[in-house]
């Protein structure tokens, strides 16, 4: 009996590369994304389930798992650490944003399915409270090749040293950085999980807005309120001292905001999005 072999290809293994990244600007669903670095960031809005492949490279060179405590965010420089509440039972984890999305109008951040499970999330929306860790974020941004670097060229190269200010005298305490000393990233990094842990805190589901921009002028905020029949509320959240929020709302449910975003997108109002408060 003859034996009929057959070849199996095995698909190539996507290769982790990650590395620091904000990317370009991009569009989807009416919306346009601006990326840009801000270690201090924070809002509230709604969060959905990723549905990335598993096995495929996010945007920061990490290898996509189902399984890892990771997320993607629209414009937030990548990879970052934020901790994320889910607001309708007070559940949080952290997670690390290593990818761009969602792509849907109205959503602000997709997380994989162990997080999700972690923060009681059904198949819909959650309305979620996010805060960026700025420290780790930071130091992040310091390891992985891609970052904006300081100019060693620019820094001292002679011994630094202390002045004892009871009339000891001075010594050499270290060596500034000299050109060329300076830590070069290492490429082939694979970034280590995070712990899937949740913490329990407060339920405060809030109601649902449609922001539709921010001024730092309050009569600026207050004319466009009138001219297209919103209300003004202060944001604190925006990380740039007092700015004024112009809003529509508020609604109790999902789909009413939903349709009050897309009547503000299709008004050119472009940078609209939803918040919840």
């Amino acid at each position: 009996m003859a034996l009929l072999l057959v070849a199996c290809r095995r698909e190539p293994q996507a290769t982790p590369d990650p590395h620091y990244v904000t990317g370009a600007s991009w569009q989807a669903d009416g919306r346009w994304f601006y990326p840009r670095e801000d270690f201090a960031w924070q809002d509230t809005g709604l969060a959905v389930r990723d549905q990335g492949q598993d096995g495929e490279l996010t945007a920061d060179g990490e290898v996509r798992d189902s399984m890892a405590m990771t997320g993607a965010h629209q414009t937030l420089q990548l990879p970052a650490i934020v901790s994320v509440t889910n607001l309708e039972n007070g559940r949080e984890v952290v997670v690390r944003l290593n990818d761009r999305g969602p792509a849907q109008a109205g959503r602000m951040l997709s997380l994989s399915a162990r997080a999700a499970d972690l923060l009681g999330m059904g198949e819909g929306p959650a309305r979620v409270r996010v805060v960026e860790n700025e420290a780790e974020s930071r130091r992040l941004a310091e390891i992985l090749p891609g970052a904006p670097k300081l100019e060693i060229s620019a820094a001292p190269r002679e011994g630094v040293t202390q002045t004892d200010l009871s009339g000891q005298g001075s010594s050499t305490v270290g060596m500034a950085v000299q050109a060329g000393d300076a830590a070069t990233p290492k490429t082939g990094l694979t970034l280590p999980a995070l712990p899937a842990e949740v913490r329990q805190g407060w339920a405060a589901p809030g109601m649902l807005w449609v922001e539709v921009m921010d001024l730092t002028s309050r009569y600026s905020a207050m004319v466009q309120a009138a001219r297209y029949g919103g209300v003004i509320r202060p944001d604190l959240t925006a990380g740039h001292g007092m700015m004024w929020a112009v809003r529509f709302g508020p609604f109790t449910t999902i789909q009413d905001a939903d349709s009050a975003l897309r009547r503000a997108l299709a008004a050119g109002l472009t940078g609209s999005h939803i918040v919840v408060e």
